[in-house]
């Protein structure tokens, strides 16, 4: 099982994205993809929300993702948030240990 958080970052006149280029530049988001637990953690820009960033975090658990707001790199992205003015709507899933059944296989071309 693990934990996926999708992060839209909202913010205007370019602003989220700045907020991801720059977390991508000084190299933030990397040393998050290099912390324990961390399977991915991934910057996409919605085609229906120019002004939005998804993020896409997964963790392989609960005690990862606490581990992870407890560094002192929540602090880095809490200031860059306040630089960037955004604001954020969250989404949580916890991974189906399942994997995709068969029916939906069929829709998936691999």
């Amino acid at each position: 099982m693990s934990i996926t958080v999708n992060l839209y970052y909202m913010g205007e006149n370019g602003k989220a994205r700045m907020f991801a280029e720059e977390m991508e530049k000084t190299g933030v988001a990397e040393r998050i993809r290099e912390e324990e637990g961390n399977l991915r953690y991934e910057y996409f820009l919605p085609l229906r929300e120019p002004e939005t960033v998804l993020l896409i975090d997964s963790w392989v658990d609960q005690k990862a993702i606490d581990r992870h707001h407890a560094s002192p790199m929540m602090a880095e992205i809490a200031a860059l948030r306040e630089k960037y003015d955004l604001h954020m709507r969250v989404e949580r899933y916890i991974s189906d240990t399942d994997g995709v059944s068969a029916h939906d296989r069929s829709f998936i071309r691999e």
